[in-house]
């Protein structure tokens, strides 16, 4: 799979087609939560999806919103489940 650059062309990165699952604790609800596609609960843990490339970015979004990763997990290129 061929991800972008930072000057928007495609590149064979390995980078690009990795993806990694967030389990997420402690989120709490408030304007930055307000904003997301899915409900916050308290009581359990959460999961995302994310790229290799917004991993920076979601930690810190995961930050301000009272979250704390409690693991990370690379997942295979199909999506279908972790890697050995």
């Amino acid at each position: 799979m061929l991800a972008q650059n930072a000057f928007g062309s495609p590149t064979a990165s390995l980078s690009g087609n990795r993806v990694f699952l967030y389990e997420i604790e402690g989120l709490r609800q408030n304007n930055e939560t307000d904003q997301t596609d899915y409900p916050i609960r308290k009581s359990a843990n959460v999961f995302l999806k994310v790229p290799y490339h917004r991993m920076n970015e979601e930690m810190q979004r995961i930050t301000r919103m009272g979250g704390k990763i409690v693991s990370i997990q690379p997942l295979s290129s199909n999506g279908n489940g972790a890697e050995a």
